[in-house]
């Protein structure tokens, strides 16, 4: 099912929040987002093959998935980008991703589908034109991916946030904004004081995403946060998040 979360008639984000059925498969629930403005598409983290045939059937309400020009790639996880093979043969679009990944993009591919159309991002992000809007590629790096971007709408003033924010909930749950913060962080905790690298990290970036003007921080998994106050309860919470390499110690290397 497809869920709006935003149309002002002439620029429109969709989220699909149901193309992994996790009761199905032992496949992690993920987001599919396709961004239509005036006649101009891109697809953020469209998936893997698990999700190519519902994705390319399901944005068809909205836009004809061969007129496609971007994929916005936040980093290089099968999750993320491992059906870029089947949008490479089926469309015209280009890939953007970070440049660090620009070369292992291709393995997901045949030789020679992607010469000429994948863009790397610089570390520092970069601007990225979509019809009359644009869309920011914002640094996030080790959140989780040492080389890691979310993609900020300025229009609809969404920050997709790839796995920052990520909640580990049912595919029919995933679509339902969060509305009790505290409730949800047990759904957040595990996944990211693991797939999070440091503190460090998350504090730059919570001092970086406080400069954006928010209506919405939506992870690639689980809930959207939607709102001003569900998002600014977001951010401090990633403020002061002990993560990754903060909680490891020689316990965590030992020979088995």
């Amino acid at each position: 099912m497809a869920t709006e979360l935003f149309n002002n008639g002439h620029h429109a984000c969709i989220v699909f929040s149901d193309l992994v059925d996790d009761t199905a498969s032992e496949a992690v629930q993920s987001n599919q987002f396709l961004i239509v403005t005036d006649g101009h598409g891109a697809l953020i983290d469209p998936g893997g093959n698990m999700t190519y045939n519902a994705l390319m059937l399901g944005m068809g309400k909205f836009f004809h998935f061969r007129k496609l020009e971007y994929i916005l790639a936040s980093h290089q996880d099968p999750d993320i980008v491992a059906s870029i093979n089947k949008w490479m043969v089926g469309t015209e679009c280009k890939v953007i991703a970070p440049k660090i990944w620009e070369r292992f993009l291709p393995h997901f591919c045949g030789v020679g589908n992607t010469e000429g159309r994948i863009i790397g991002v610089p570390d520092e992000g970069m601007n990225i034109q979509l019809g009359n809007t644009i869309i920011k590629a914002i640094p996030a790096h080790f959140l989780h991916s040492e080389g890691n971007f979310q993609f900020y709408d300025v229009t609809s003033k969404i920050l997709f946030s790839g796995d920052l924010g990520a909640s580990m909930v049912p595919h029919d749950l995933a679509a339902i904004p969060v509305t009790d913060f505290a409730a949800h962080i047990g759904a957040m905790m595990p996944f990211h004081r693991r797939y999070m690298v440091s503190n460090k990290v998350c504090r730059y970036w919570a001092n970086m995403v406080r400069n954006l003007e928010l209506e919405a921080i939506v992870p690639q998994h689980g809930r959207p946060f939607i709102g001003k106050e569900m998002v600014t309860q977001f951010i401090n919470w990633v403020e002061t998040l002990e993560c990754g390499v903060d909680i490891f110690t020689q316990q965590n290397y030992r020979i088995p």
